[in-house]
């Protein structure tokens, strides 16, 4: 490497270049800038040579280079044992770091820890456990003792960690909000569409206290529970949470946090779309008003009669850029008869209704627009399901009759009846279980069909139906954190902590999606995850970091998006050090 001066009419600029082969021909490459002459005598003083200093740095990043790119040998000896300090380390939590500082959380904590008196550093603690959910769940003192096994160590005591977990809880609505706010300088976030849906945690204690109640829970278990509600926007990357008491009905969770994305995130022209057991008549009112919209699946089985007939009515079905009207029963024997398109059975049918509708709490009449579709592919995925559980019924009365009893709206045994009378009306020995043909019948007449309510007058169908299909992306936000990250078991009781844990689940989950981002949506969880929880190093003392883990498509996406690499042979100790301080710097 050398020094090149570039002199200009007021002043003479200093860099350092080195030859670069391309292909046949040789160029300069620029290595570093080391800046103006006045720039320079401002560091090392007005009576220094400017040439000097610019030669002895040429020399220096000379060596460097030389020192970064000097092979390793190692040598091994069979007569001794080896070294009794762990030497294989993990390093994909440098990818999670480096999303957590551009999202500013260690200015974040900083800021929370002078509001306190606490003496310990914030950023380290929460940086450990949002590493420690993605990379090797469990309780906070396994991710205390997984610290210690991170390329980079955060110092961190587990007594520490344990009063962090109350200090994050009391400032949880302001992390949400300052998140939210740079994870828009990341990645794109669509706000006009959000989604709202919630889930439950239970907890394997037999006695209810404050927060932990015993309540419906979504896995069945007769344990106490907490509930936690989420809105997602509509990229699917998380916005905000909150959590109650098990007992409390989740159709009082969404109006309360939609305020506060409202007043903190300044998010109030929106549209929220959620299941229909969320869509209660006060949700429904309150995102009626000053600009928000709504979209909701609604059951037609629990509409009232004429407004389900008209939706179960075969006839004055429409499609997508046709102006004709079609009977559904017509459409599929016309089809087999040829004399229509084969094409249009698998589109989706569907009819708009205005309704309005007397709410019973207030007395006051509401307007909205009901829209039913129907699909032949989705009578058919119904039909066969159904199928499917009369012969596990038929199996089961066959085996074991007294095992009949039903256990939930979904299960085959609903498709069974008990006779405990005979024909002449006496109580009969025995109970009979047979096939209830009759409860199959009532069922077959909603094989297809679904029903959406919203807000909007004049809202295009096909928009509509693609703003609801993307709500099962709040599913697997939620079945990212129960399973992948092992939100549950939670090895904590005082609610603080418990509303704190769930933070540091829900940050790690933002640092996901916001990962997935950046890697195109190309790849499945389980492929980022397992990606970033094999790359492993090994420490080559004196030397750097050797990686264990298989060169994939991933690791190279991986490396191409966040602008660095950790796949060569050995990453030497200072370019180890450099990929930790570019994301600090940054």
């Amino acid at each position: 490497m050398r020094v090149k001066v570039a002199k200009s009419k007021n002043t003479e600029n200093y860099y350092v270049i080195k030859s670069v082969r391309q292909g046949e021909k040789t160029t300069s490459k620029v290595v570093a800038r080391l800046g103006n002459r006045e720039e320079i005598r401002e560091k090392i003083g007005k009576d220094a040579d400017v040439m000097e200093w610019a030669k002895e740095q040429a020399a220096r990043l000379t060596r460097q280079e030389k020192e970064r790119t000097r092979k390793v040998a190692r040598s091994y000896d069979p007569t001794k044992l080896v070294s009794d300090k762990r030497r294989e380390f993990l390093g994909g939590n440098v990818f999670i770091e480096r999303i957590m500082r551009e999202l500013g959380v260690p200015k974040l904590c900083r800021s929370i820890a002078s509001k306190t008196k606490i003496t310990y550093d914030l950023w380290p603690i929460v940086s450990a456990l949002a590493a420690a959910r993605v990379l090797e769940p469990g309780s906070k003192a396994s991710a205390c003792e997984l610290a210690g096994a991170l390329v980079e160590q955060p110092a961190i005591e587990r007594h520490h960690v344990y009063r962090a977990l109350d200090v994050l809880s009391g400032s949880c609505d302001l992390i949400l909000s300052e998140l939210y706010k740079a994870s828009e300088k990341l990645t794109r976030r669509k706000k006009k569409v959000l989604y709202f849906d919630c889930t439950n945690f239970f907890f394997e204690i037999e006695k209810e206290d404050d927060f932990r109640k015993y309540g419906p829970s979504k896995e069945r278990r007769p344990n106490p529970i907490v509930e936690m509600g989420m809105f997602m926007d509509a990229d699917g990357v998380p916005l905000t949470f909150c959590m109650a008491p098990g007992n409390e009905s989740e159709q009082l969770l969404m109006t309360p946090l939609e305020q506060k994305i409202i007043d903190d995130f300044g998010i109030d022209k929106l549209c929220v779309c959620t299941d229909a057991g969320l869509s209660s008549m006060a949700n429904r009112r309150f995102n009626s008003q000053g600009g928000r919209h709504f979209v909701t699946a609604t059951s037609i089985k629990k509409m009232k009669q004429d407004l389900k007939g008209w939706a179960l009515d075969r006839a004055g079905w429409s499609v997508a850029g046709s102006k004709k009207t079609f009977r559904i029963d017509d459409v599929e024997e016309k089809v087999e008869a040829g004399s229509l398109d084969g094409k249009i059975k698998d589109m989706t049918f569907y009819k708009v209704k205005p309704v309005r509708e007397k709410d019973k709490d207030t007395g006051e009449w509401f307007d909205q627009t009901v829209v039913v579709t129907f699909s032949f592919k989705h009578r058919d995925y119904q039909k066969s399901i159904r199928d499917a559980q009369i012969e596990r019924a038929r199996r089961a009365i066959a085996k074991d009759a007294s095992r009949m009893e039903r256990k939930g709206a979904n299960d085959f045994r609903r498709l069974v009846k008990r006779t405990a009378v005979t024909a002449e009306g006496e109580v009969a020995k025995t109970q009979v279980y047979a096939i209830d043909e009759d409860a199959i019948a009532e069922e077959e007449r909603y094989d297809g069909f679904y029903a959406l309510a919203t807000s909007f007058e004049d809202l295009d169908v096909s928009d509509l139906l693609r703003v609801n299909a993307q709500r099962w992306q709040i599913e697997e936000c939620f079945r990212i954190m129960k399973t992948e990250f092992a939100a549950r078991p939670v090895y904590l009781s005082r609610e603080e902590r418990i509303r704190a844990h769930f933070l540091t689940c829900f940050i790690a989950l933002l640092v996901y999606r916001i990962i997935e981002k950046k890697l195109g949506d190309r790849y499945t969880c389980c492929e980022i995850i397992d990606t970033l929880r094999s790359m492993r190093f090994e420490k080559i003392e004196g030397e750097g970091w050797a990686p264990l883990y298989a060169r994939t498509e991933i690791t190279d996406a991986l490396h191409a998006a966040f602008g660095f690499r950790t796949d060569y042979e050995i990453v030497p100790n200072a370019d180890m050090r450099r990929i930790y301080r570019h994301g600090k710097n940054r």
